[in-house]
């Protein structure tokens, strides 16, 4: 099997989680805005105060290992070790389980003086005690998917992760509804639960695929004929010693965030603002344009879950090529979206924020967070191919890095009265342009990129700016005729879209074997375009 066919494996894979992670964002923005209508703010505060404790408990306990897991199997199953990588995925599913199980617990423990000493709300005690079995059923769920993707098989991620949000979504307002009348403080706990459910959903669709799969996996077993196995406290010390950094680096945003939330507004004042004001500044820069800047980079998310367990399975087999062309693909894609996605936030910021929050203020902000949506990209899929190779300090390290620019800058810029909240936006847009540069070098010294200048970067750029062009005077010419922001947004980020595309087409950088990566029709869609001379072989 050729490299080339195997790097279209890998990026199939991304973009089944990626359609997966579009459906995932959409199911949720579509509940949450109702939500927000039935218990209202004082509902909704109590929901927030939740959510971020549970996340930061889910992160320390599981956001390594599922990546550990993923790698550690690919290598095993590269060289044919199939009962070890089923080993590995045993003693992780333990692991997984007690500490699910102990954090779960711990949240149960401490939740009511959470709510009364560090949130100082009583009433926050009932989302807090609802949402805690989650993290009990998405610790198990990541082993699950972890597994499957070290089997670089992501369609069982992929299809939990549908489950996982479709479940929340289902719950979530029957329960609203049945606790409103008993206060707000219930209806919150209600719309806590809902997570609960949903991992519930998604640990079912996936303990369904095992079972249809373990024929096979233990078919597989059975013909393996490796004679040493790897001690089960091997495996424990091996999964954790990698899943610590990984660990480590996804607390260092949220940190960061905590950070900013103390400098930003205390900067602002300084300088002027009143508290309202500065309140209000820093809602638009973390509630409005941050979200947004969020959104394309699902696809370098999904490219990352990907990547770690390809690059793991061509180093374990000494295919240093492969190993290169993956993470040139990788880097490639990666640019293929973020540019246009970039400057499309950028071009279209005001007209987007009054449309989606009837606040343009909030454009300015974003027109300069916009720049960060390149950086954020190739800082997560560099930090990917790092962590397939087993370099997972490396990222933690630049982004340390990075993320002390952000915070010299925040202090810096945003106590000047005439840059304001755009200083903590530089700020940002800074610390990722250092930490996936810092990555870069460390990729092109690791394992190496072939810079195929014109694929990579010409062609989207040149795309990306006669799309921008299209874009801004689209809702130019939009905007005199419909006196509708709202359509004229819409028909402006359409018409970029179509123009990026055919631009990509026409300057080649879109070839036959892309369409590979589109599981079922990819291969027919591309032989009719290729008929049609809109594709270059």
């Amino acid at each position: 099997m050729g490299d080339g066919h195997k790097n279209h494996n890998f990026l199939q894979g991304a973009f089944i989680l990626t359609l997966a992670g579009f459906i995932v964002k959409l199911l949720g923005a579509f509940y949450r805005l109702p939500l927000a209508r039935i218990i209202e703010d004082e509902g909704m505060g109590l929901y927030q105060m939740a959510y971020p404790i549970y996340i930061t408990l889910l992160s320390i306990s599981t956001a390594g290992i599922p990546t550990a897991i993923s790698k550690m199997v690919a290598e095993k199953r590269a060289i044919g070790k199939y009962r070890e990588s089923h080993r590995v995925f045993k003693v992780s599913l333990i692991i997984l389980t007690i500490i699910g199980l102990v954090f779960t617990v711990l949240l149960l423990t401490i939740s009511e003086y959470l709510a009364n000493r560090i949130l100082a709300n009583p009433k926050a005690y009932y989302p807090l005690i609802s949402i805690a079995p989650a993290i009990f059923f998405v610790s198990i769920m990541s082993a699950f998917r972890g597994f499957f993707q070290g089997m670089q098989t992501m369609t069982p991620s992929a299809i939990s992760q549908v489950a996982e949000q479709l479940g929340r979504v289902a719950a979530v307002f029957p329960l609203v509804y049945l606790l409103l009348p008993r206060g707000v403080e219930f209806a919150a706990a209600g719309a806590a639960f809902g997570p609960v459910v949903g991992a519930v959903a998604g640990l079912l669709v996936l303990l369904i695929i095992y079972k249809r799969q373990r024929k096979d996996i233990l078919l597989e077993i059975s013909q393996d004929r490796s004679s040493l196995i790897e001690n089960p406290l091997t495996i424990a010390y091996k999964l954790i010693t990698f899943a610590i950094p990984i660990t480590l680096g996804g607390l260092i945003i949220p940190i960061m965030n905590l950070a900013d939330a103390a400098i930003v507004n205390r900067k602002l004042q300084l300088a002027g603002f009143t508290v309202k004001r500065a309140t209000e500044l820093y809602g638009q820069l973390t509630g409005m344009a941050g979200p947004l800047i969020n959104l394309p980079v699902i696809v370098t998310i999904a490219l990352g879950a990907s990547l770690v367990p390809a690059i793991s399975e061509a180093i374990a087999i000494n295919n240093h090529g492969l190993a290169i062309n993956r993470a040139s693909a990788g880097i490639r894609v990666a640019l293929i979206f973020a540019l246009p996605s970039a400057a499309g936030l950028y071009a279209l910021a005001g007209p987007i924020c009054q449309m989606l929050y009837r606040n343009s203020e909030a454009g300015i902000p974003l027109s300069i967070l916009a720049f960060g949506v390149i950086f954020l990209s190739l800082n997560q899929t560099t930090a990917s191919i790092l962590q397939g190779i087993g370099k997972t300090v490396i990222p933690v390290i630049n982004l340390l890095i990075g993320a002390f620019i952000k915070v010299i800058l925040n202090y810096s810029l945003t106590g000047i009265p005439e840059v304001n909240i755009k200083g903590a936006a530089l700020g940002t847009v800074a610390g990722y342009l250092v930490a996936s540069s810092l990555n870069l070098a460390a990729v092109n010294r690791e394992v190496g990129i072939v810079w195929d200048i014109r694929c990579m970067i010409v062609t989207p750029l040149v795309s990306t700016i006669t799309m921008t062009i299209s874009a801004i005077y689209s809702y130019k010419s939009f905007i005199n005729l419909t006196y509708s922001n709202t359509i004229s947004t819409l028909l402006a980020i359409a018409v970029g879209c179509v123009v990026y595309c055919i631009m990509l087409f026409a300057l080649g950088g879109v070839r036959e074997s892309d369409f590979e990566v589109i599981p079922g029709i990819g291969s027919k869609l591309a032989k009719l375009l290729a008929k049609l001379h809109l594709l270059r072989r």
